[in-house]
C-alpha cells in the first residue's frame, strides 16, 4: 500500500496513470488475442510486462529513501541495487519480436502490433525508472555523473538482456542459481560467445537504449503549450511600441 502511495504521488501521478492505462490495454490485447485464436501463445507478454514494472517500483523507493546532501542510506542503496538487477526486464520485451521470425502465419500483423505495444510500454516504464535514478545520481554527484550513469545503465541493461535472451537467465537467478549465473557471466567476460553476432548485439542494444532515452528525455523537456503561449505573449509585448 505504501508503494502505491509513492508511485501515485502528486509529481508522478500523471505518468503513472498513463503507464497503468497503457499496461491495461496491452494485457487486454493479449487476452483478446487468446480469446480470438484459442491459443495462449503470447501470455508470457503479460508476465514480462509485470516484470517491467518492478524497476519503476524500486526506482521510486530508492528516490524516496534518498535525502539530498547526505550519503545514501542502506535502504536507498538496496533499492538501487534491486533496480539495476531488474532494469533489463523493461527493454527485454523488444527481444520477444524473435517469436515472430519463425515463419509467416495468418496472425502475423496482429501479433506484431501486440508485441510492439507491450515492448514500447515496457521500454517507457524502464525509461521512467531510469529518469528517477538519474535524478538521484545528479543530486548526489552532478549533471555529468548523471549522464554517465545513464550510459552505464544502458550498457549493463544490454548485458542483462543478453543474459536473459541468449543464456536464459532471470533477474532472480542471482539468488536461485548463483553458480550457473557466474559461469554464464564468466563466459561472456572471456569472450566465449556462441557467435560473433552476440557481441554486436551488446553494443547495438546498448546504443539503442541510450539513444532512445536521450530522445525521450529531450521530448519531455520541451516547453508546454502554456509556457510557449506565455513566451509568445511576452515577446509580443516587448515588440509593441510604448
Amino acid at each position: 500500500m505504501n508503494s502505491l502511495k509513492l508511485l501515485f504521488k502528486r509529481e508522478t501521478v500523471m505518468p503513472m496513470l498513463a503507464m497503468s492505462f497503457a499496461s491495461a490495454v496491452c494485457v487486454a490485447l493479449v487476452i483478446v488475442r487468446i480469446a480470438a485464436t484459442g491459443k495462449s501463445r503470447y501470455v508470457f507478454l503479460a508476465w514480462n510486462l509485470l516484470l517491467a514494472w518492478l524497476p519503476l517500483v524500486f526506482a521510486v523507493l530508492a528516490r524516496e529513501n534518498y535525502r539530498g546532501g547526505e550519503k545514501p542510506s542502506w535502504r536507498c542503496l538496496s533499492f538501487s541495487a534491486a533496480w539495476l538487477l531488474f532494469f533489463p526486464n523493461a527493454p527485454y520485451i523488444f527481444t520477444d519480436l524473435i517469436h515472430l521470425t519463425n515463419h509467416y502465419y495468418g496472425h502475423f500483423w496482429v501479433d506484431l502490433a501486440v508485441v510492439l505495444s507491450c515492448a514500447f510500454t515496457g521500454l517507457i516504464l524502464g525509461f521512467l525508472s531510469l529518469y528517477l535514478m538519474q535524478s538521484v545520481v545528479t543530486r548526489m554527484l552532478g549533471r555529468a555523473a548523471g549522464w554517465l550513469f545513464v550510459a552505464g545503465a544502458a550498457g549493463l541493461g544490454s548485458f542483462g538482456i543478453y543474459l536473459g535472451r541468449f543464456l536464459r537467465f532471470n533477474s532472480w537467478d542471482i539468488v536461485a542459481k548463483p553458480a550457473e549465473l557466474y559461469q554464464g557471466i564468466s563466459s561472456v567476460a572471456t569472450g566465449q560467445f556462441a557467435h560473433r553476432g552476440q557481441l554486436a548485439f551488446l553494443a547495438l542494444f546498448a546504443t539503442f537504449i541510450f539513444i532512445a532515452y536521450v530522445m525521450l528525455y529531450a521530448l519531455t523537456h520541451l516547453p508546454t503549450p502554456l509556457q510557449m503561449q506565455t513566451a509568445a505573449t511576452e515577446e509580443a509585448k516587448s515588440l509593441t511600441p510604448a
